[in-house]
């Protein structure tokens, strides 16, 4: 054999055996008794430090991120790909249909093939280094109490574990329900379910009490989390939810992973803050952690600090307030005054943007589909922190946004709704 040839076998043995460690398959269990549980990957303690969404994966794995949470199998190849290049693992949601929507769970035909989807996915992809764990359904349940649900999800779970043996099975409820009867329903009806996945944002920083009170053995994670809900908020008289700065809603989500999370180990194996990246979801601001251009809001610093025990070298800017001369009763072409309060904790100089947008009154449900609220691009004249708003012709909900940018990738942002009196006409 020739010197260049051997060079050339040598070579590509190398780098067989790199790509085999590289795409290893990941192995996940849960060890420990109730109360002292604690989730491993490949034998070594995992806790999940994670997020909704699967953009921006770079800045993600640089804040101290380890994980991702999908919704469906849509895409889901690539997006373990993608996720994998950064060091990311994926909790994989498989979509379950809502009552709500029209699924019917005493339809068989339905319910077999919604197994069947499922489980052509963990056949296709269980070898993945980047899957973490199986998360089936996402608040398909309603109230909880049509026990054909839990029989659907728990069907779905055994059948996984048949299949992959390596990694845990969850199912995703809004809230434990009312006294805790969802997660008590999982309890008896899904025995094949591992993990139970809490949506929670108002009350998460009561929800480890109220778990620990519903008697519940299995182990939990956060699987969302963030502001408190437009539902769940103070409204105006006109009955739109009043938005918390993006600056309050920082605070929040360090309290809510403080209280729901780090103090509970044992009992909870981490959290998947809501959303990385941005959404209209009742406002164009309401969950996302990052705006449209990927600056990041005080949700980033927030969770970096949780994370990683150490804030972000640039902190985002600071919205103290957002004030406007009247907002209520208002008539087409009148000019409301607005000034707003921001500061930067490095002194870094500051852009402001402001933007007017319709407000239908729309509170999201579910995380249902909305699209995006038209522009008013000629209707705010502004000059740094003071703005006039001249007000439309249309009458009904407006909302006027506030963005403030820093050289270094950081932002802040506010609004404040606005109502007029006048008939509703069509927007062009």
């Amino acid at each position: 054999m020739s010197r260049p040839f051997r060079y050339l076998v040598l070579f590509v043995m190398c780098l067989t055996t790199f790509c085999a460690a590289a795409f290893a398959q990941s192995r996940v269990a849960i060890t420990g008794q109730p109360g002292q549980f604690r989730l491993q990957r490949n034998e070594m303690p995992y806790k999940i430090h994670g997020v909704g969404g699967d953009s921006y994966l770079s800045l993600l794995a640089t804040a101290g991120g380890n994980s991702i949470r999908s919704w469906s199998t849509d895409g889901l190849g690539e997006l373990l790909d993608e996720a994998h290049k950064h060091g990311l693992t994926v909790c994989v949601g498989m979509w379950l249909g809502h009552e709500r929507h029209g699924f019917d769970y005493q339809n068989e035909a339905a319910v077999v093939k919604q197994l069947d989807d499922c489980l052509r996915a963990v056949r296709q992809h269980k070898d993945h280094p980047a899957v973490l764990l199986w998360a089936i359904g996402n608040e398909m349940e309603g109230d909880g109490k049509n026990p054909a649900i839990w029989y659907a999800v728990n069907h779905i779970a055994r059948e996984i574990k048949r299949i992959d043996p390596d990694h845990p099975t969850m199912t995703v409820i809004a809230e434990l329900g009312e006294k805790g009867n969802k997660v008590r329903s999982i309890e008896r009806f899904c025995p094949d379910i591992d993990i139970i996945g809490v949506n929670s944002y108002g009350g998460i920083s009561t929800l480890a009490e109220r778990y620990r009170k519903s008697g519940v053995t299995k182990p939990y994670i956060v699987t969302e989390h963030g502001p408190r809900g437009p539902w769940e908020v103070e409204k105006t008289r006109w009955g739109s939810p009043v938005e918390p700065t993006s600056t309050v809603k920082g605070k929040g989500y360090a309290d809510g992973y403080q209280k729901a999370v780090a103090q509970q180990s044992g009992q909870c194996l981490g959290s998947y803050a809501f959303l990385w990246g941005y959404k209209q979801e009742t406002t164009a601001t309401w969950f996302g952690m990052l705006l449209p251009d990927g600056s990041r809001l005080a949700a980033v610093d927030a969770m970096t600090e949780a994370w990683t025990g150490t804030p972000p070298r640039n902190q985002c800017p600071r919205i103290m307030s957002l004030k406007v001369n009247r907002s209520d009763n208002l008539k087409p072409g009148e000019r409301v005054k607005a000034s707003l309060a921001a500061s930067d904790p490095e002194d870094d100089a500051l852009k402001i943007t402001w933007v007017l947008r319709q407000d239908t009154g729309t509170i999201g449900v579910g995380g249902d589909y909305q699209p995006e609220e038209a522009t008013f691009a000629d209707a705010v004249s502004a000059s740094g922190t003071s703005a006039t708003v001249t007000i439309p012709e249309g009458g009904g909900g407006y909302r006027l946004f506030a963005y403030v940018r820093d050289d270094h990738g950081g932002a802040a942002v506010a609004n404040v709704p606005l109502y007029v009196d006048a008939p509703i006409k069509p927007i062009p």
